[in-house]
């Protein structure tokens, strides 16, 4: 039995259908608050037998916090792919995405050692990944620096640290460090909101860039790693490497709209950050960019991919296909 977390996400809702396509017992955590009519949704994106692939998956209610309801998830399992996390650049949430993104990965670390599992497999970040300061090239040996992290960064660092420790207590388990992650279905959420704002027609790009990769890239090396002897590695995995002018003049030409045209200077983003501060201390609200994202994105990485290629002899698909296949469902979606 292999227990998926976070399985009504963008990358567990893909896992979910890689696995049950290859006939593994699957059982998969959800929050009782979760939509699992997105889960079928991404199904139905690829295959006709969409219903009934997903009723092959056993859902358990359960909360990355809640030590009874997991233990009841983790009966008879043997694998585990961790999935799940709360992604959020504000600092006001800092506590928030402790709670669940270490913490509840602390949970499912230690249920994986109180329960003799085989191989956890855990969803990472580059956000967790140090930048050398003079090349700005990243690979999964470059040294961890926590000054200016932003709050989830943090926290995906300290949850590597617990998987880490559950080696130390005869877990193996691998990491895989993805970028931006593209893939179809949530919209209004992680890169889903790079075709939304290509859709409103706006004029403005950041500077700087990141890398970037599809979800399906994700879901494969992620496969191919837990049923590989490989064991207690970090992966980056990266498809490529692109500026933010770029990857959304991609998802433009893909919807047939003209691209923005004009690049936000850092001394405007140093403004906007302020305003927004100004904004959540008067009203409370999210924030939205922060002195830690404009630090970011005053330069480039580049994040290396030798290690997976060569280790696995794998070979990352097009972009470009991705973000044709995205757009399509965003725009037969929203009109």
């Amino acid at each position: 039995m292999v227990l998926v977390t976070g399985g009504t996400g963008l990358v567990g809702a893909h896992l979910l259908l890689e696995l049950v396509q290859k006939n593994t017992c699957i059982r998969a955590i959800r929050r009782a608050t979760s939509n699992l009519k997105n889960v079928e949704k991404v199904f139905s994106y690829y295959v006709e037998d969409a219903p009934e692939l997903f009723q092959k998956i056993e859902w358990v209610t359960a909360d990355l916090n809640n030590i009874p309801e997991l233990e009841n998830a983790f009966r008879n399992v043997t694998h585990v792919y961790h999935c799940a996390a709360l992604i959020s650049f504000d600092p006001n949430n800092y506590g928030l995405l402790s709670k669940i993104n270490t913490e509840g990965t602390a949970n499912i670390v230690n249920l994986c050692i109180a329960n003799n599992i085989k191989k956890i497999g855990y969803v990472s970040s580059i956000a967790t990944l140090g930048k050398h300061p003079e090349t700005m090239h990243v690979d999964e040996e470059t040294e961890w620096n926590p000054q200016n992290a932003n709050a989830y960064a943090l926290t995906k660092y300290d949850a590597e640290m617990e998987v880490w420790r559950g080696t130390m207590e005869n877990v193996p388990a691998i990491i895989v460090n993805p970028g931006v992650i593209l893939g179809p279905g949530f919209w209004n959420s992680g890169s889903g909101i790079l075709f939304t704002t290509v859709a409103k027609n706006r004029a403005y790009y950041p500077p700087g860039g990141t890398g970037f990769v599809t979800v399906n890239d994700v879901v494969k090396i992620m496969v191919r790693l837990m049923d590989s002897d490989i064991q207690n590695e970090r992966f980056i995995a990266v498809g490529e490497n692109l500026t933010f002018k770029k990857i959304l003049a991609d998802i433009a030409k893909t919807m047939n709209l003209k691209p923005p045209t004009k690049e936000l200077k850092i001394w405007q983003l140093e403004i906007l950050w302020r305003l927004d501060w100004l904004k959540n201390l008067l009203t409370g609200s999210d924030r939205k960019l922060t002195k830690n994202n404009v630090r970011s994105l005053r330069q480039q990485s580049i994040f290396e991919t030798t290690k997976i290629e060569k280790m696995m002899d794998y070979t990352f698909e097009p972009l470009g296909d991705a973000l044709q296949f995205c757009s399509k469902k965003f725009m037969e979606e929203n009109g």
